[in-house]
């Protein structure tokens, strides 16, 4: 099991809430200030977990300079009161800074069913035919 120091885990629960407010923001009509707040929890929590010179070493780097002024660009405009199109512009953002990430997160989910009790929940999950 991996050991996080104090810093990290108040980094997992930054990142954690600023997930749920997102979320939350976005299923209450884009409220702004719940995706703003959710925003800057995100990024600071970010901060907390891989510490600052890496994050800003992350974000500015060549390649992504892109997906990161997308990104940044998407929480200063939601920052603004312009949820919608923040929004829209910091999804284009995380898609081109974490896209590398995508196929990774997928072959992990996907190792997942070969978990004794999650491969019998899937199992039965997948057999369930409903007229629905």
């Amino acid at each position: 099991m991996v050991s996080l120091t104090d810093f990290q885990r108040i980094g997992v629960g930054l990142v954690g809430f600023g997930l749920f407010f997102v979320l939350f923001g976005m299923l209450l009509y884009f409220d702004s200030v719940l995706l703003a707040f959710g925003n800057i929890l995100f990024l600071s929590g970010l901060v907390f977990i891989i510490g600052f010179r890496r994050t800003f070493t992350f974000f500015f780097q060549r390649p992504k300079l892109k997906g990161t002024s997308f990104f940044l660009g998407g929480v200063l405009i939601v920052l603004m009161r312009w949820p919608l199109l923040g929004m829209l512009l910091e999804a284009y953002g995380f898609i081109n800074l974490f896209g590398s990430f995508f196929p990774v997160a997928f072959g992990f989910l996907g190792s997942l069913a070969n978990i004794p009790v999650l491969s019998k929940l899937l199992q039965k999950m997948g057999d369930s035919s409903s007229m629905v």
